[in-house]
Order: C-alpha cells, then structure tokens, then sequence
C-alpha cells in the first residue's frame, strides 16, 4: 500500500484512550497535520514525506535561587509549573559548589518539566494563542534566539501571562525558559514551522528587548 507523500509520523493515529477509544487529537496538532505539513512541503520541495519537520519536545525550566534559604519558594515553583504545564517538574540540584553564592553540591536550584505528545501540543497552543496575548505591550517574540539547529528558546519574565495562574496565590513573579525542540535541519525550517503553527515573531528590523515584557496589569 502506497504512502501519502505528506504524511509524517505526527499523522498515525494517536495513543488509545483509558476506554479503548482513539485519543482526540489537540486543536494545534490537527492544524498541524492538516495544514502546516502540506505548506511546508511546497515551501521547501521536500521529496521524503520523514524530511518535514515536526515538534519533537518542549522544555520548560524554572531557576529558583532564593530556594537555598527559603524552601518554600521551590514549592511555589512547583505548584505554578505543575498547573501552566499539567505535568509535575523534576526538581534540578547543583552539579557542584559555588562558595561566592553559598551553594553547594546537591542543592535544589530549580525545577524543570519536559513535555512530548498531546501535553507539549496544547502547552504550546494556550502559550501562544493565550498567554502571550496577556502580555503588556508586547509586539512579539524575537525571532534571534533559535541555536542554529532548529530549536528555538524563548524567555519570560513572569509566570502570570498563563490563565492558570492566580494572581492572589503567586508568592513572587519568576521567569520561565521555554525551549522548544524541533526535527528541522535548519533554522530557517524551524522558523517556519513556528510560524504557521501561529508563533507571533516580530517583523524583520523591529526594535525589541533580548525578552519579552510579560509584566500584566494588576487587579484594582
């Protein structure tokens, strides 16, 4: 039986659910398959249907320093990452001892999750189409920060940006680092991809902060 041309790994079926029925795909990943394969085939004249890129994870991290004398921080942190990513963090510890930051090996300096399959598609969709969104003056992410291997990383100033969120339980506003791993050969492929999956990159030639501003309005 002949393959689709445009049909990838992303396309099979999709793990079956708890009652034997077939999982429903996320919102993100039908647009995928439905819309950003075929285009992405045409802009780049792939010949192997394996060539088109694909979302491979995301990461999320979250460096809680003030953990070393306060551990209820690391907890917060937990908490806030737990309910933006729907996953439970793994807490990272230091590698060795820093004695200018009185760390020490085996501390608790943050925490970070790793999503893959449907929690990494609908992750990222509520990140675009609704937390960036929230952001104070914001006129896009830069578009500078891919490695030079297809992956982009995308920083942020404060957890509240995300709806799960709630402003009158968040102890301090923290930064999260979002990498997103891709399968394209290119940073110009995995551009691209992040565009027509409906990441809001800034315009060539627009002026910007290295981040950006994610400070939201505070309730009256």
């Amino acid at each position: 039986m002949a393959r689709n041309p445009q049909q990838t790994p992303e396309a099979s079926q999709p793990a079956a659910a708890p009652n034997g029925r077939p999982a429903e795909k996320s919102r993100l990943r039908q647009r995928y398959e439905r819309d950003v394969v075929p285009t992405l085939v045409r802009d780049f004249n792939y010949q192997n249907p394996m060539q088109v890129p694909r979302l491979a994870k995301v990461s999320v991290n979250v460096g809680v320093g003030e953990a070393i004398a306060n551990a209820k921080a690391l907890d917060a942190a937990v908490r806030d990452v737990s309910l933006i990513t729907g996953q439970k963090p793994i807490v990272k510890k230091a590698r060795k001892s820093i004695a200018q930051f009185k760390l020490r090996e085996g501390q608790n300096v943050g925490v970070t999750v790793t999503l893959r399959g449907e929690r990494m598609w609908e992750f990222l969709d509520r990140l675009m189409n609704a937390a960036l969104p929230r952001t104070r003056d914001f006129r896009g992410v830069p578009a500078r920060s891919f490695d030079g291997r297809g992956n982009f990383t995308l920083g942020l100033r404060e957890q509240l940006i995300f709806p799960e969120i709630s402003y009158d339980q968040v102890d301090k506003a923290r930064g999260l680092e979002v990498s997103i791993v891709t399968t394209a050969r290119t940073d110009q492929e995995a551009r691209r991809l992040l565009e027509l999956l409906g990441m809001p990159f800034q315009r060539e030639g627009e002026a910007s902060p290295a981040v950006p501003r994610t400070t939201t309005r505070r309730r009256r």
